[in-house]
């Protein structure tokens, strides 16, 4: 890749005095990971003052680096302060405890007891300030018999199910590999912490959030167990074919590309064997309804994959798209970036930064896109303890400050 060669991406410099609706919230991230990350950057990214309240090491997602740069937390991390405490440390806590008073949300992802430990449990915060929203993120949640083992995304993503069905039917379970489990509770989590924070701000009221990785996961995989309960059979790993809807898989051109194609109602099936020269297969017994071409799914995929085998990608995509049929690319990272669609739309944008070639950063646009109150680019992701002064000084006092940082309590 040449890191000189023009960028398609949109270059988007970040606005320090940018508000989002979200502006006077004042967040602290005492998580860590992917899906603490997420679930305070959504926040952050319209308008939260999120304040990450860092180990002496640093977040976890620092330590992810390729070639030397941390990717992951610049990706995860934007619009975020960092303030560095030892929170082995009871004088830290007590930072924590004091901070506690004008935040407006508290989020950790500890297991289930170490916050208790800290003097940080729910019913202290939520003394000194009821109006307090406490997300809790764990594995398997704050109470049960798996509280207390750990619970990394890999582990929930296999219980719920979603390893079982995902891959081919003569090989092994297929873990994601991306932070699917992390990503689906830090989303949920937003959600959850948006209406609590409603609720708060209409009651004075304030909750503990019981955020775990297994539940969102189960919630994505249903109607697994309802489908079972009927038909007494589990869904079986199929690829990239679906057991609901035929055609749908993915296909190689002739010069060693990759499509995907599905044909999920009647009307575009119907288009789609027209389009290959093939319209007598419409009322073809084998092929004439859905329950037909799901069980003869082979034939079928032979006819449609020896069409677009014998023609390179961009032929078979111009073809399928002037023909109507929802057909798409198999796109990697080199293809994303190249892809006017994804620049045009700004899913993906350019952001400065100093350790990148180039001087600038991919990363993901804002999700999700509103009209009146888009989310904004306030600030690059923190250095480590970037914020100790901005925070801690109006909380503590000048001297007070001075003190801890002597101490080692305070870091960065």
């Amino acid at each position: 890749m040449d890191e000189h060669a023009p960028s398609r991406l949109h270059r988007k410099a970040f606005d320090p005095a940018a508000r989002g609706p979200l502006d006077g919230v004042r967040v602290l991230d005492l998580a860590r990971l992917v899906a603490g990350n997420t679930l305070s950057m959504v926040l952050a990214d319209h308008g939260a003052e999120v304040v990450k309240v860092e180990p002496p090491e640093g977040d976890t997602l620092r330590a992810w680096k390729v070639q030397g740069v941390e990717t992951s937390w610049k990706s995860w991390s934007r619009n975020k302060k960092s303030i560095c405490l030892d929170l082995r440390s009871p004088e830290a806590q007590a930072v924590v405890r004091a901070l506690a008073r004008d935040a407006h949300l508290l989020m950790e992802s500890f297991r289930p007891g170490v916050l208790e430990a800290m003097g940080l449990s729910p019913e202290t915060l939520l003394e000194i300030n009821p109006a307090l929203v406490i997300v809790r993120i764990s594995g398997w949640g704050q109470d049960g018999p798996y509280r207390h083992k750990p619970g990394f995304g890999t582990l929930v993503e296999g219980y719920s199910g979603f390893a079982a069905v995902n891959g081919f039917a003569d090989r092994e379970p297929v873990l994601p590999p991306m932070f699917m489990g992390d990503c689906y509770a830090g989303i949920y989590g937003a959600a959850s912490a948006a209406i609590a924070l409603r609720h708060a701000e209409r009651t004075g009221q304030g909750q503990v959030i019981d955020l775990s990785l297994i539940d969102p996961m189960l919630a994505v995989m249903d109607p697994q167990t309802a489908n079972y309960r009927l038909s007494g059979r589990t869904k079986q790993r199929t690829g990239s074919r679906s057991t609901n809807t035929a055609p749908r898989n993915a296909y190689r051109t002739r010069d060693g590309g990759w499509v995907c194609l599905s044909s999920s109602t009647q009307g575009m099936t119907e288009k789609l064997l027209r389009s290959i020269g093939r319209a007598e297969l419409i009322e073809d017994p084998r092929f004439r309804t859905n329950p037909d071409r799901l069980r003869n799914w082979q034939e079928l995929d032979g006819i449609i994959g020896s069409f677009i085998g014998a023609r390179d990608k961009a032929e078979v995509l111009d073809h399928f798209d002037r023909a109507g049929v929802t057909i798409g690319p198999i796109m990697d990272a080199a293809d994303l970036l190249e892809d006017p669609f994804v620049a045009e739309r700004e899913a993906l944008i350019e952001v400065p930064d100093e350790d990148m070639p180039g001087g600038f950063v991919p990363m993901h646009g804002m999700v999700p896109r509103l009209s009146a109150t888009p989310g904004i680019l306030a600030r690059p992701a923190p250095k480590l303890g970037e914020h100790n002064d901005e925070i801690l000084r109006p909380a503590l006092g000048e001297d007070e400050l001075a003190r801890l940082r002597a101490a080692g309590v305070v870091r960065g």
